[in-house]
């Protein structure tokens, strides 16, 4: 056996099942140990972000790490952007990078590159084989890093040679490391806070919005009266009928700290205090009331079922939560598509544990809100705004849970970013429909423009935002990449199509054609 065959056997033995990949030469003999481990599937994708997208997809969903196989600095550096996203979704990703063999380093030929400085601003774990023999070693010792509760991204350099070289089968072992707890004195802190203050609330992230953390955080609001509020991006929601529903910290700063402005108790849970996205000028960035205490019970790397079931015993706090999602179905007004008709329509139709990869921007919203209601389902959001991230995500949650309807809820102008990912959806067959909202705008940025106080843009700057010089054409882009298409421009015609496309298998695109953005920022 070469290093690579060890390398790849011992992965496998950890329990890593996919390979999200994007090879080049120097990574040919991590294609073949991978070919012939038969528990590993390889998957490819035409771009590095659709490889780390898909991984970072899985990871929110298989609470466990994909593979990626990346081609040295430079292809690493192509996948960062949706690294980035996935750190901060805390998933766990495992990115094995290929490098140039050791004694070939020293001629600086054209691909030669930092890796290391690529890699560790989006790594939380980074190492190097030193030698064949211990290529394994890194390797195990990432997937260690990467089992950290909940996640985290743990990348590895396998140089060529290293990887060629013949070495002794070794079985390095893999043991996952265990959730940290909130100390007890966290736990009555948090009580004795509730109990004292008078509007109090839980400000809920990462795990803390699993449906069975959500039920212990619906009896702790039972018992306290406090209200339920979740991070405006998280890496995934459970939610839907029968759920305890959460409200949704608004993404403008200023709706934010108005919606928070009367809360004087913040109990915090899987996630840290509520910043705004952006500065701006004369709006606060630190969104917690200036009178607010704040109690962190459990930060994002304890465990938040275990400290919210605590909370609720210290509380008690009944056995069922008061308030759990009821059902509803939205009756549709004929006409032009808008944002509201297109959550009615995702909401009425929308399967049983569905799972939503949410890259809908401005035309987004009114889905998220409308879709309480509809059957339940997991929710997945852009948790470190890098656009881009949408259509990949859909792709590893698929990989993830091929027994479950995905829906890409995807704007024009990030799908871009990562257009690939629709073949590799049609190669792998899998079972998600895209719903490109095509407005041929940047049209958050339009509102950001007005923001920051620019009332009367120019051309030129109007330009920078607009999609529409040349059209998009979202349905020829998918058919040629093999994907079925349609258009839809009415509330009805959407309607169709989507109903048909949620009891039907396998890949699809459904373009809706959007109004681009005329009013005024909030």
């Amino acid at each position: 056996m070469n290093g690579a065959d060890v390398l790849i056997r011992a992965l496998a033995d950890a329990g890593v099942e996919v390979c999200f990949a994007n090879p080049g030469t120097s990574e040919m003999q991590l294609v073949a140990a991978i070919d012939g481990e038969p528990r590993m599937r390889a998957i490819l994708g035409l771009f590095e972000g659709v490889v780390t997208g898909a991984a970072d997809g899985y990871g929110r969903m298989a609470d466990k790490p994909a593979l990626t196989l990346l081609h040295l600095g430079p292809g690493f550096g192509n996948g960062s952007a949706n690294l980035h996203n996935a750190k901060r979704a805390q998933s766990p990703v495992l990115n094995m990078i290929g490098d140039h063999a050791t004694y070939h380093r020293q001629y600086d030929a054209p691909l030669t590159s930092d890796i290391e400085g690529f890699a560790a601003p989006v790594s939380d774990w980074l190492g190097t084989s030193d030698s064949s023999p211990q290529l394994a070693e890194p390797g195990i010792a990432a997937w260690h890093a990467e089992t950290v509760y909940p996640g985290q991204i743990a990348s590895f350099i396998a140089p060529a040679d290293h990887a060629w070289s013949d070495t002794t089968p070794s079985s390095p072992q893999a043991q996952p490391s265990s959730a940290p707890r909130a100390s007890d004195q966290a736990v009555r802190d948090a009580a004795a806070a509730l109990e004292q203050g008078s509007n109090t609330a839980l400000f809920l992230g990462g795990r803390a919005l699993r449906a069975d953390a959500l039920w212990q955080a619906g009896r702790i609001a039972a018992a306290t009266g406090a209200r339920l509020i979740s991070e405006t991006f998280c890496a995934r929601m459970q939610r839907g009928i029968g759920r305890v529903p959460v409200e949704r910290l608004p993404y403008f700063g200023e709706q934010a700290a108005e919606f928070l402005k009367d809360i004087d108790t913040l109990v915090i849970v899987g996630s840290k205090a509520p910043v705004s996205f952006f500065a701006y000028p004369g709006k606060p960035s630190f969104l917690a009331p200036e009178q607010a205490q704040l109690h962190t019970l459990a930060d994002v790397r304890t465990d938040a079922e275990d400290a919210l079931q605590r909370l609720a015993a210290a509380v008690n706090a009944p056995e069922q939560p008061a308030v759990l999602q009821t059902a509803a179905q939205h009756d549709l007004e004929p006409g032009p598509m808008n944002m509201f008709e297109l959550g009615k329509v995702i909401a009425n139709h929308l399967p049983d544990q569905a799972i939503v990869s949410d890259e809908g921007a401005t035309n987004g919203m009114g889905a998220f809100v409308l879709t309480g209601y509809a059957a339940p389902h997991d929710w997945l959001m852009l948790t470190g705004g890098a656009i881009g991230q949408g259509l990949p995500l859909a792709i590893g949650a698929a990989v993830a849970c091929p027994d479950r309807k995905v829906i890409a809820l995807q704007a024009d102008g990030s799908a871009m970013y990562t257009v690939q990912a629709l073949w590799t959806m049609v190669r792998e067959q899998l079972d998600i429909t895209v719903v490109l909202l095509n407005n041929s705008s940047y049209a958050i940025l339009n509102i950001e423009m007005e923001r920051v106080g620019v009332e009367q843009p120019t051309e030129k700057a109007k330009s920078l935002l607009d999609l529409g010089n040349p059209t998009i054409d979202w349905v020829s882009i998918a058919k040629g990449m093999g994907m079925t298409a349609a258009r839809a421009e009415t509330v009805a015609e959407y309607d169709s199509l989507f109903s048909a496309a949620m009891a039907a298998k396998g890949p699809s695109l459904i373009e809706v054609i959007l109004p681009g953005y005329e009013g005024s920022a909030p």
